[in-house]
């Protein structure tokens, strides 16, 4: 009972989150606003685009265009290639574990354990919120509202699929959704979503190619690791980075819409110029009612 009520919680959270995006409207304070902002006004506005941005990172697929939907299907085609090779991967990776150093193990695991990955994020926030530094502020707005997004969402898929771990011995094929059993939540993977969420976040602070791809290599270190282990098949990895990737860039997009964030990313100009809107709009005449929502 327990479980399901953990589950019912998660559910309710996340239909909250996904409604109240819905009202998304332009920013309403400009740049020079938020500059005038003290620390406790910064923190209740960034507060609230997290908010908004893991709302937002669920609806996106509402709005995605062309190449969204072949990045989709390619990712699809991948991991469905993966997937006819999952028990001999699994078996590979798991002979190469005591060749690994402990101290790469130990920082795969730890990396990606929420109270430390959370520690990280909160960390890089603090300091962009005590230095007010948007840029800073940015970062760690992204990481804490795509954590929270991948988090979430990660808790229902892995109850949902049930898929059996590899060190279960019961080989790729094995489901049981809504077992409850830590042996039947392989998919996706815990560690894969934070410890990636954090590099691929990031590693957008930083413009030097070298730098984003130490960060990365860094970022893989705990999905690696769960490979190890056995914890996880390659296809609950893979598909788990896909899902983070697109999180992140979902609630990135968002930032661009609001004011005080430094540049944007997806376009020119300062960010809250032109931002799209998410927003149920009503019309009215003598003998017509509408209801359209706006993207």
């Amino acid at each position: 009972m327990k479980f399901l009520k953990n589950i019912f919680t998660i559910a309710l959270l996340l239909a909250v989150s996904s409604l109240y995006s819905q009202n998304f409207k332009p920013d309403s304070y400009t740049a020079v606003d938020v500059e005038e902002m003290n620390t406790w006004q910064l923190l209740k506005y960034d507060g609230l685009n997290a908010l908004n941005g893991v709302g937002y990172s669920y609806l996106r697929p509402f709005n995605w265009q062309k190449n969204d939907f072949y990045r989709a299907g390619a990712t699809g085609l991948l991991v469905g290639g993966l997937y006819t090779f999952d028990n001999e991967s699994s078996d590979y990776f798991r002979r190469q574990e005591k060749d690994v150093p402990e101290l790469i193990k130990d920082f795969g695991w730890y990396f990606g354990s929420p109270q430390n990955n959370y520690g990280v994020t909160a960390g890089i926030y603090a300091y962009g919120l005590i230095a007010k530094d948007p840029e800073w502020r940015r970062t760690g707005v992204l990481m804490i509202s795509s954590a929270t997004a991948g988090g979430l969402l990660q808790q229902i898929l892995k109850t949902l699929t049930g898929r059996a771990r590899p060190e279960t011995d019961l080989g790729r094929n094995e489901f049981r959704p809504f077992s409850g059993e830590s042996g039947f939540r392989s998919f996706p993977s815990g560690h894969t979503v934070l410890a990636f969420t954090t590099a691929y976040a990031l590693a957008k602070h930083f413009d030097n190619p070298f730098v984003k791809a130490g960060i990365y290599t860094v970022g893989l270190i705990s999905p690696v690791s769960r490979l190890w282990a056995g914890a996880h098949f390659l296809t609950d990895v893979v598909l788990s980075m896909a899902i983070t990737i697109a999180t992140v860039e979902a609630v990135d997009r968002y930032l661009d819409t609001r004011n005080g964030y430094g540049e944007k990313r997806y376009g020119t100009g300062k960010t809250g110029q032109n931002p799209k809107k998410m927003v149920f709009n009503i019309t009215a005449t003598t003998n017509t009612l509408g209801v359209t929502l706006n993207f």
